[in-house]
């Protein structure tokens, strides 16, 4: 029998549910949760209902973005450079690039990376709709930019092999990126360095 009242025994169940959240930090979230203002706790529950409601993936790109709209903010910029297309694994690396300031092309979210041991095939993320921008003959340059882990090299060799057949240049961010690393998790400058210093697939 717990000491706990059910609401925070389930609340507390569901923060350890969250990335890099464990028994203790959840336990003192909820703690926290329970002598926060009423107008704290009312926000981030409003804010947690509303981000599946109030949000979409882009037709083109699969990038996030709010509800209502057919295309996100990058694919619909006429300024942007609509012969290059960079390939990432999520949105949290949209945001990473776009800080550098140093690209200026659209984006393809592949929401993944291959990984067999957990089950993640080709199926499972957005290659084919990749294949398909590719096919339409507008696209001169394809940067592979997975993250620089075996999950993220597998699945740009697997790029590469679906999309050598089409008139591009295929080349993947320069390795200023650490192995093993994520994209959101790197800084300004050496993402500009990586992107600068992009090499043939």
């Amino acid at each position: 029998m717990s000491l706990l009242p059910a609401p925070v025994e389930r609340l507390i169940i569901a923060l350890e549910r969250l990335p890099g959240i464990g028994p203790k930090t959840a336990s003192r979230l909820a703690f926290y949760f329970l002598r926060a203002p009423d107008a704290y706790t009312l926000d981030l529950s409003q804010a947690l209902a509303e981000i599946k409601s109030g949000t979409a993936f882009c037709e083109t790109c699969f990038n996030i973005m709010e509800a209502g709209r057919k295309e996100c903010q990058i694919c619909t910029d006429e300024k942007r450079d609509r012969s290059t297309l960079c390939v990432v694994e999520d949105a949290l690396d949209v945001l990473a690039l776009e800080k550098t300031v140093g690209y200026f092309g659209l984006y393809h979210v592949l929401h993944g990376a291959l990984s067999p041991i957990e089950g993640v095939g080709p199926d499972d993320i957005r290659v084919q709709e990749l294949e398909d921008r590719i096919r339409q003959g507008n696209i001169k340059e394809v940067i592979v930019a997975t993250n620089p882990s075996m999950e993220g090299d597998a699945t740009a060799l697997y790029i590469r092999q679906r999309l050598e057949k089409y008139p591009v240049r295929l080349t993947r961010l320069a390795r200023g990126l650490p192995v093993g690393g994520d994209l959101e998790y790197a800084d300004q400058n050496t993402l500009l360095r990586a992107l600068s210093g992009r090499q043939s697939l």
